[in-house]
């Protein structure tokens, strides 16, 4: 057989493979999110046709725990809603179901979950561990939806921050409740534009589009904010692949910087952060994610000052609705090493029911259509949360907040991370006008 031909029959094998593996693991996964321990009974009707919500995410491989640790926040937030009666339709309420989806990772397999969970018609998809994977979905849902449109279906995004999928990559098909790459980084380097002592800056991500972005836009925004700072290293390194960070933190060590920026996330940037501790580079650490997944743990005193990480919310944000938000997760999930939560994941779930019910239907294209210029008052977060999804190219806006490690029981850190005795203290906190960012979006909407 020419070699073409059988590339492409192994091709079809595999992808026959994928899809079938896809199709088993979907009839199988199906989870019906029960209320919440100790929290009302659901008085959704008996009998009612669930509302699916796929999550299609890497529940196996090196990003395993950020994938178990997103589904944990995902159920609560499906608990909380089915909790209060579901969502009410034209037709009356229906709960809403989750359906775990384990992508292993592999962007290849993702296309395969998501075909697996279309060919069950559901209609609503979430990932985000990934935004070179997120942006295979927003393209293959495209084409599925153009191709079909009596079944199509919705992306929602809460984690996949490559600026590019809000922007030229935009879809009328995609909704991103995370804050993007360029408004994170807005929030770090002006904290890190205010820290007098950094003069040396080391620059280290992940290769692949997020990766990329993070380390482009940072030399960008510090050009502008400090033009005095030299950047002493940029270094994109394979995502996923290295066990030893060693070698890398030796660079890192040598290079005199004093401060590190890096939007890894995952075990990469555990391990990272570990190896510069072992190293005894004396570095600051300007992160998207040193908060949690095991790296205040990873980190250990030497992080107490030096970590800094941004995020949409923290734990020891302050204030008594804060503190019962909080709380509550913790009494749902009580082991610590389960502690991750994030303000966003619940604003998807809770954008996504007010949706619904103002749509009265769980058509997509209607759904798609209340969800653009939706406000999310505090009110779910007791007055400490909320956001408004911007119409013209579907970026959640929302406040965001920079906070750096310290021992738990220090002023401003009453909780800990994932019981590893250190907190983070919130050292700037920004309304969603002073990060929010322009697009360059063009819609195509149906």
């Amino acid at each position: 057989m020419p070699r073409s031909l059988k590339n492409a029959a192994v091709s079809v094998l595999r992808r026959s493979r994928l899809l079938a593996a896809g199709a088993l693991l979907l009839a199988g996964a199906v989870v019906q999110a029960q209320p919440a321990a100790n929290a009302a009974a659901s008085t959704v009707p008996a009998g009612r046709e669930p509302i699916r919500i796929a999550m299609i995410e890497g529940l196996s491989g090196p990003f395993a725990n950020a994938g178990e640790a997103v589904f944990r926040n995902l159920l609560w937030a499906v608990e909380r809603v089915n909790a209060r009666g579901g969502v009410k339709l034209a037709d009356g309420a229906r709960p809403l179901e989750l359906v775990r989806l384990d992508s292993k990772g592999n962007t290849e397999e993702a296309l395969a979950m998501l075909r697996a969970a279309l060919d069950r018609r559901i209609a609503f998809i979430a990932q985000g561990n990934s935004s070179a994977t997120a942006a295979a979905i927003i393209d293959a849902l495209d084409k599925h939806n153009q191709r079909e449109p009596q079944q199509r279906a919705l992306f929602l995004n809460y984690s996949a921050v490559d600026t590019a999928l809000t922007n030229e990559k935009c879809s009328f098909w995609h909704f991103r409740f995370d804050a993007h790459t360029d408004m994170r980084l807005a929030a770090l380097t002006d904290a890190l534009r205010d820290d007098g002592s950094v003069k040396k800056v080391y620059l280290i991500g992940q290769d692949y589009s997020f990766g990329q972005q993070v380390l482009k836009q940072a030399r960008a925004m510090l050009q502008a904010k400090r033009p005095d700072i030299e950047f002493v290293g940029d270094e994109l390194h394979p995502m996923g692949r290295v066990k030893d960070f060693l070698p890398y933190a030796a660079k890192i060590r040598a290079s005199g910087a004093q401060a590190v920026l890096t939007g890894n996330w995952g075990n990469d940037l555990t391990l990272l952060v570990k190896a510069v501790r072992d190293a005894g580079a004396p570095v600051k650490f300007y992160t998207f994610y040193g908060n949690a997944l095991g790296a205040p743990a990873a980190i250990g005193d030497a992080g107490v000052g030096t970590v800094l990480a941004v995020a949409e919310w923290v734990p020891n944000l302050g204030g008594q609705a804060s503190d019962a938000f909080y709380q509550s997760f913790r009494q749902r999930f009580p082991d610590p090493r389960d502690d991750y939560v994030h303000a966003r994941m619940q604003s998807m779930i809770e954008l996504l029911a007010r949706a619904l019910e103002k749509a009265g239907t769980a058509d997509p294209a209607a759904v798609a259509r209340a969800l653009e210029g939706a406000k999310l008052d505090s009110k779910p977060f007791g007055g400490f949360h909320g956001g408004t999804m911007r119409a013209a190219d579907h970026q959640f806006q929302q406040p965001l907040v920079v906070s750096v490690m310290e021992k738990a029981g220090t002023p401003g850190v009453r909780f800990d991370v994932e019981g590893s005795g250190y907190g983070f203290r919130v050292v700037r906190q920004l309304k969603p006008a002073e990060v929010e960012q322009p697009t360059s979006c063009q819609m195509t909407r149906p």
